[in-house]
């Protein structure tokens, strides 16, 4: 790891949980996100007996990596609710009625960054605006560089980050069991980001 993300011109943007980095000083470059190295989990609680786990598949992003100017660096992040998994059948196709996500009339959930704030050596805070069931509103994820460097297999640059943010689902008009079921949704945020 680095001994500074400034000195490296590490830029740092999320989307779920998303983020991005730079390698040196040139000029912008467009990264994809690896959805098969990227995991976004959810913890909620349940009735004040647990803290119950599930997690989003579907995802797909892209993010612009401005070494030299840390704050115009990007990220648009998208997540096809249809393939949330709870590791129970039953409860993911009630997820996906009206109750919670209505994936018939929102099938997806955006994130777009809208700043970049460094706060360490490779920490950051990234402000974005999430939308969920057509609502839109602004988050922060705490976001960590996890790695970057080349691929050893492919050869291609990647960097990884973690990330975490809680998100109030009532503010996006989701209310049932309200607070039978946690309105408070803590997301623990995994990502690796490919320049090809």
């Amino acid at each position: 790891m680095m001994n500074s993300l400034k000195k490296a011109g590490v830029a740092l943007v999320v989307a779920a949980g998303l983020s991005g980095a730079a390698f040196s000083a040139q000029a912008a470059e467009t990264y994809k996100l690896d959805p098969t190295h990227t995991s976004v989990v959810f913890v909620v609680n349940h009735l004040g007996f647990s803290n119950f786990q599930g997690r989003f598949g579907g995802i797909s992003g892209e993010l612009t990596l401005d070494r030299e100017n840390v704050s115009a660096s990007s990220a648009t992040i998208t997540i096809d609710l249809n393939q949330i998994d709870s590791g129970v059948e039953a409860l993911d196709n009630h997820m996906k009625t009206a109750d919670f996500f209505d994936v018939e009339s929102h099938p997806t959930a955006t994130f777009k960054s809208t700043s970049v704030e460094l706060v360490g050596d490779s920490a950051a805070k990234v402000t974005g605006d999430l939308t969920i069931l057509g609502q839109t509103k602004p988050v922060v994820l705490d976001v960590v560089l996890t790695g970057q460097g080349e691929h050893p297999m492919t050869g291609d640059q990647v960097v990884g980050f973690g990330a975490t943010t809680t998100v109030t689902r009532s503010d996006f008009g989701m209310n049932f069991l309200v607070p039978g079921v946690g309105d408070e949704v803590a997301l623990q945020i995994s990502s690796e980001f490919l320049n090809k």
